[in-house]
């Protein structure tokens, strides 16, 4: 598993006005050296100035991804292994 986003490093480009606040409060708070501002600058200024936002943001993703792997658990695990899991194990098997 890859531990680093390629994305992180990549120039946002500010197309709506909402980007183009942050993009420029971001370029003029870090002030980059090719003037370019990355999501990961992004993030770093968020997190020092905004943090309760990311906070919610993470918050809700590690929700979403339990959930996901709690689903899929339950999607791999063959239906006999669900079912002999409620059994009395001191029952007599018959045949």
């Amino acid at each position: 598993m890859e531990n680093e986003n390629p994305d992180l490093v990549l120039p946002v480009a500010a197309t709506t006005p909402l980007k183009d606040l942050v993009v420029n409060y971001i370029g003029e708070k870090l002030q980059p050296e090719d003037g370019d501002v990355t999501v990961a600058m992004a993030v770093e200024v968020f997190a020092a100035e905004f943090p309760e936002f990311l906070m919610a943001i993470a918050e809700e993703n590690f929700i979403r991804g339990y959930h996901q792997a709690m689903c899929d658990i339950d999607a791999t695990t063959p239906q006999t292994i669900q079912d002999s899991s409620h059994e009395d194990p001191n029952e007599e098997i018959s045949d």
